[in-house]
């Protein structure tokens, strides 16, 4: 009934390959449960109930994966949307975290509206791909600025803006666990995100910085503090569309090329181009979202950390369903996750980061029509602390060099409606600050 259902013998798997390939996929993404509730905590959310939020999340998604759209593809609160949450909407704008919860609620179920609808598909189509990648390196410049503030490498600077940071314990010992991430990922082996984290934990604990947990194993932390706290009125009602439509956006294009990228290397893709379960992944993904809203955490998508399971030998849903046990075993471990300092987890934003930002090999920086709204897309996100900023500012950019080049007619129309929508974004936030 097993191999029936998930298709395991047809897939050329079987249930053990399965199982390993479930296991690394977890040690590969599992970095997620230390550093999204460091970053929400930063919002001002509590830090238990967000740890507890983000294993429910990541279990719930990654089964929907498994069960509904029987692929091999994990979910957790994505990076990069988290950091939009915590620092450019709430730190940087000033919005309420619950406010900043009903954004992602509401871009969760417009983003499955559209996938029901089919539109998701005519949304990528109308993006160039160059300014995709160069979202996709913006976002990681950002993610690794962030933890070169949290390891304490850089710090700020009133006359220079930023400068390097003191070389004391605690960056010292985040660089140690920086070291282990490098060497592990150079060597391919799995697991060096959360090795690094660990590494710089065990060593804060060895030098007294951190002090252990009274207990070890516990019940989970509450999710009072976050359940059910979206403030929805406020979100629609706050001049948030400009953050509702770049949650979308960012969350379309970091799940579809994704999706992408995995199901070719799980050999789910047809001579014809088509995906085996693309709509339900889509759709998985969407209402993951929406249930990571409720339960009180940031925007949920599907992890690239998906292909190292792949690559162990993983070919159907019950890798993802074994990831999502694994997730749920993590629950009684929160003690341990809760003590996990921030410089420990800077130094896997900063490799996260550098992943990401490896996309930038792949744009074509000789077409001036291409480089000069890539450039300006990606140096704004952390240069004004804000990835919708730096979306406003390359689609507008976009837009405006086709134009004057005379190139406005090969522009998609949804295009034209994306650009004056990032204007007008451009212009309230000038105004605002």
């Amino acid at each position: 009934m097993l191999d029936r259902y998930f298709q395991i013998t047809a897939r050329g798997s079987t249930p053990g390959r399965e199982a390993a390939a479930g296991a690394v996929t977890f040690l590969t993404m599992a970095y997620i449960i230390f550093v999204n509730p460091s970053i929400l905590a930063a919002a001002g959310m509590d830090k238990g109930a967000v740890i507890t939020a983000t294993i429910l999340a990541s279990a719930c998604g990654t089964l929907l994966a498994g069960l509904w759209a029987r692929v091999p593809f994990a979910m957790a609160p994505g990076m990069g949307l988290n950091a939009f949450f915590a620092y450019s909407l709430v730190l940087g704008k000033g919005v309420s975290w619950q406010t900043a919860l009903g954004v992602v609620f509401i871009s969760g179920v417009a983003f499955l509206l559209l996938t029901l609808v089919g539109a998701r598909r005519h949304v990528v189509n109308a993006i160039p791909e160059d300014f995709r990648l160069a979202i996709a390196a913006g976002i990681g410049l950002f993610i690794a600025f962030i933890g070169l503030r949290n390891l304490g490498l850089v710090t700020g600077n009133e006359a220079t803006l930023v400068q390097l940071g003191h070389l004391d314990t605690q960056v010292i010992l985040g660089l140690a666990g920086l070291l282990v991430i490098i060497v592990m990922t150079v060597r391919g082996l799995p697991g060096g995100i959360m090795a690094g984290i660990l590494t710089t934990t065990v060593l804060a604990l060895a030098t007294g910085l951190i002090a252990p947990p009274a207990r070890l194993v516990t019940a989970p932390p509450g999710l009072g503090p976050v359940l059910l706290k979206m403030d929805v009125a406020g979100a629609l009602a706050g001049g948030m569309w400009g953050a509702i439509f770049s949650f979308m956006f960012v969350d379309l294009f970091d799940s579809v090329g994704t999706i992408v990228a995995c199901s070719y290397q799980a050999g789910l893709v047809h001579e014809d181009g088509s995906i085996t379960g693309l709509d339900r992944v889509l759709e998985a993904d969407a209402v993951a979202t929406v249930a990571g809203a409720v339960l009180g955490t940031s925007t949920t998508t599907t992890y690239i950390e998906s292909a190292a399971g792949i690559a162990q030998g993983g070919r159907t849903g019950l890798t993802s369903v074994v990831t999502a046990g694994l997730f749920l075993v993590a629950l009684p471990l929160t003690p341990l996750i809760g003590m996990v300092p921030s410089y420990a987890t800077g130094p896997a934003l900063i490799m996260v980061g550098m992943l990401m930002f490896g996309n930038v090999t792949r744009i074509r920086w000789s077409d001036m029509t291409v480089a000069v709204p890539a450039f300006l897309a990606m140096v704004l996100m952390p240069l004004t602390y804000s990835i919708s900023m730096g979306l406003a500012f390359g689609f507008t950019a976009h837009v405006l060099v086709m134009a004057v080049t005379g190139k406005a007619r090969t522009l998609h129309p949804l295009l034209w409606f994306i650009a004056a929508f990032s204007l007008l974004e451009i212009f309230l936030a000038a105004a605002g600050s």
